[in-house]
């Protein structure tokens, strides 16, 4: 009887919206799973990690290649994933390859690496150019050598016509290797010998450390410390606590390891710190936050999705908390999402009190080791055991941890733009996402915020998100008093002292003088905006992208925020060698050295990109400020939302302007949340705050709703400027971005594609027009804006501006064009 051949569909990390079918040999069939990872190869050279999404026995019409290897023995996605991913492809229109490079972490994806080496049976029949035999020469040397390695040797960024010159010669061989990234840590224990067995054994390793005093004691504290004559001895004990404790040598070590007196075992070991146990009960909620507690449970009968609106203070966490205990005690997993990394450091503490090592982080900090860990700890959960990291708590990227058992998903200040993908593909929403993974799940879904999004509470309005509503602080605190400091009329009067109104430097000097802490806002980072010549107006520019170069005084140079071009600070004018250069702007960097000179006592920090570059800044920073280290903390809008400091009675807003006249349609929307989200951060536990927003525009009618708190007021005049002017929530919004490093190629491509997408039906399509920035890492963009109602149906659009694209794409001219599509951008 003819066997059977099996093949395999895959999942592959590459920029192509398709599967793949390879072939697989019968002892991998038996063995291979839906969700586990193969290496398969791809194209000619390269090897790849593949996810197994089918098994089958239907053979292709084109000739199939055979899988290298099986990685593992059971799934490390989950169907629930698998389902997730396709989703997540068809709704943001890229790759499901794209997805997958995005939801696993790097130390489960494989990829091969070319290696270069000498042919040893190579007869020189052909002459070697000079440069080609410096690379023989050099490879002789060298078992193998990267592509990296011969760049660097011959001084050029590819040396590929040099290496394919050696291969037609024969000279050489290539072959590709691929690398297990995640490696399990292993820690070094120390136990006795198997060899010592009974008291005689023991009294002859004694009687033979005699002269050896060291060796002696090292063995005598080993016994004690293992309790080894004891009823309950133990095993082993960690190789470095014992070796601080006992003051013992390395040396000492190896020599009665030699005498195979004591052996060394590796234990694989968890890289995530363990928490406490639970220590602390559930917290006491009070009556208004019971009740909003039971509206929810009534929510969730009939919707999926519920907003909690509560104002600043109200005390959602304790709530959000309550709600977590619940899941937990029903064996369910949960999912707790926050916008910004730097919030994680204080609510896990609060988690970590209750919930002990339930509890777990996933973000971009951890490095690939950790996050491959968490993976891990969230696939093998098991509701029937006490297991780690049933609870996540994680920025945006947490939503792809493969979750089997999820009831519950907590998506905390739903508004914020922090949950937003931009770049690289797919350019996915977190809080959308999330939606559609409770789906999945059959899980509900809690968004709690202060200031909702104008799109969640359409949803609400229109009865497809349930609502609860909590309009008083917890502890019955007084909201914030709020006060417009018109930085024009104190320029009029001569009172401003450098970026700072008097009303603003004195309620700082009160709050100071009453041991009372200051938070200051300024949404952007750095020293300055820029720097100009007065003599000329010269002003640097990146040399990769359409913008001034931002001043960092800390580093004493001049760096640019989109591709990280950094020269130095010049000392003259590059045009007209003036040494009259100026700084003109400020940022983040700038006020936190002003404070400093009006402020010189005062502990003054800095939270923002620059300050937390390293794994663990966020913490400290943040830590300093909860514990009254520090007296003001300066910060961009990582400071605006969900941090609880009971100590701050002053907030100040350096600089309104900038929030109010950006040029989008959701400027007022964003300014609004901002300016309400970073005043809640006043005045929480400890009697009323005060907010001091400095601004030229002291009559804006965004600023009366800051001050009021008006959220309804302020949606309702907004909804009607939204539905007039075609924009969401009415109107889906699709951006796709032209992009290409010659600026001819870019017009070129980006009118084309114009003249296909103005060709179908049911959409409006505007541009293409140059963006505020026309180049960035020297790719010159034009951007092309599509509006579809939200009464037609998205997917069979989306399907046509995908195949308008493709055959944009296939003219002969656009073959290195880049097509970036943004679905529902911000």
């Amino acid at each position: 009887m003819e066997k059977s051949v099996y093949y395999i569909d895959c999942i592959l990390p590459v920029p192509l919206n398709q599967y793949f079918t390879y072939r697989i040999s019968e002892k991998i069939a038996d063995k291979a799973k839906v969700g586990c990872r193969v290496i398969v190869q791809f194209g000619n050279r390269k090897y790849y990690t593949a996810i197994i999404i089918r098994i089958h026995t239907n053979k292709p019409e084109y000739e199939t290649k055979e899988t290298e290897t099986l990685l593992d023995d059971e799934p490390v996605v989950s169907l629930h994933s698998f389902s997730f991913w396709e989703w997540m492809a068809a709704y943001y229109c890229c790759p499901v390859g794209d997805v997958m490079n995005a939801a696993l972490p790097a130390g489960l994806k494989l990829e091969s690496h070319t290696s270069v080496h000498v042919n040893y049976d190579w007869i020189e029949n052909e002459r070697l150019s000079g440069i080609e035999e410096s690379v023989f020469l050099f490879l002789q040397g060298q078992e193998h050598a990267t592509i990296q390695q011969i760049n660097s040797l011959t001084k050029k960024t590819n040396a590929y016509s040099i290496i394919q010159s050696l291969l037609k010669k024969d000279a050489i061989r290539i072959e590709e290797k691929v690398e297990e990234k995640y490696q399990p840590k292993l820690v070094p224990y120390l136990k006795i010998s198997p060899t010592l067995v009974n008291e005689n054994d023991f009294d002859t390793a004694f009687e033979n450390l005699k002269k050896a005093k060291k060796q002696l004691n090292m063995m005598m504290l080993l016994i004690n410390e293992l309790h080894h004559f004891s009823s309950q001895p133990k095993e082993m004990i960690l190789k470095k606590e014992f070796m601080l404790k006992g003051h013992f040598s390395e040396g000492t070590l190896k020599n009665l390891i030699d005498k195979k007196y004591i052996e060394v075992v590796a234990v694989e070991t968890s890289r995530i710190n363990a928490h406490q146990q639970q220590t602390q009960k559930l917290p006491q909620l009070s009556q208004t936050q019971e009740e909003a507690l039971n509206l929810i449970y009534q929510e969730f009968i009939s919707k999926n999705v519920v907003l909690l609106h509560g104002v600043t203070a109200s005390g959602k966490t304790e709530i959000y908390i309550r709600m977590i205990a619940d899941q937990l005690r029903a064996g369910k997993q949960v999912l707790y999402l926050l916008p910004e990394i730097a919030l994680t450091s204080q609510i896990i503490d609060r988690l970590n009190a209750v919930f002990g090592e339930k509890a777990g982080i996933y973000h971009s900090k951890f490095n690939d080791a950790e996050r491959v860990e968490i993976w891990n700890n969230v696939l093998h959960f098991d509701k029937d055991e006490n297991t780690n990291c049933q609870l996540i708590l994680g920025a945006r990227s947490s939503i792809f941890l493969p979750f089997e058992n999820l009831g519950l998903i907590i998506v905390d200040e739903e508004n914020e733009t922090s949950y937003k993908q931009f770049d690289p593909s797919p350019r996915y929403n977190a809080r959308d996402s999330a939606v559609m993974l409770g789906h999945f799940h059959g899980a509900k879904i809690i968004m709690g915020t202060a200031t909702p999004s104008f799109d969640t509470f359409y949803n609400v309005q229109s009865g497809k998100y349930g609502y609860v509503h909590i309009n008083k602080r917890y502890y019955d605190v007084a909201q914030p008093e709020i006060v417009i400091a018109d930085i024009s009329d104190a320029i009029k009067r001569r009172q401003m002292k450098s970026l700072f109104t008097p009303i603003l430097l004195n309620e700082i000097s009160a709050a100071l003088k009453n041991e009372e802490q200051i938070i200051i806002f300024q949404n952007r980072r750095g020293f300055s905006p820029y720097i100009q010549c007065r003599s000329c107006g010269w002003i640097p520019m990146c040399k990769h992208c359409d913008v001034s170069l931002t001043y960092h005084k800390l580093q004493n140079n001049l760096q640019c925020h989109y591709c990280g071009y950094t020269v130095r600070l010049p000392n003259t004018c590059e045009k007209c060698q003036s040494t009259d250069i100026q700084s003109k702007g400020f940022g983040t960097e700038k006020i936190e050295d002003e404070l400093k000179i009006f402020f010189p006592n005062a502990t003054i920090e800095r939270l923002d990109h620059d300050s937390t570059q390293g794994k663990h800044s966020h913490e400290k920073i943040l830590h300093k400020f909860s514990t009254g280290k520090t007296n003001i903390l300066v910060g961009t809008q990582m400071i605006t939302k969900g941090l609880d400091f009971e100590n701050v009675r002053v907030v100040g807003i350096i600089d309104a302007d900038a929030l109010l006249n950006y040029p989008d349609f959701r400027s007022h929307e964003r300014a609004f949340q901002l300016m309400l989200q970073v005043s809640g951060r006043a005045g929480r536990k400890k009697g009323r705050g005060k907010v001091v927003i400095q601004t030229y525009q002291a009559s804006h009618p965004i600023l009366s709703h800051v001050i009021s708190g008006d959220f309804n007021h302020l949606f309702s005049n907004t909804l009607h400027e939204r539905k007039l002017f075609q924009y969401p929530p009415f109107f889906r919004l699709v951006y796709i971005t032209v992009k290409h490093k010659n600026r001819d190629r870019a017009q070129l491509a980006s009118q084309q594609l114009t003249l296909e997408l103005k060709k179908l039906e049911n959409i409006v399509v505007l541009g293409p027009e140059y963006p505020l920035l026309a180049r960035i890492q020297q790719y010159y963009q034009l951007m092309i804006r599509i509006k579809i109602s939200k009464s037609q149906s998205p997917v069979q659009i989306k399907c046509n501006i995908l195949q308008a694209i493709d055959k944009v794409k296939h003219y002969e001219q656009n073959g290195s064009v880049v097509f970036a599509i943004d679905v529902d951008p911000l």
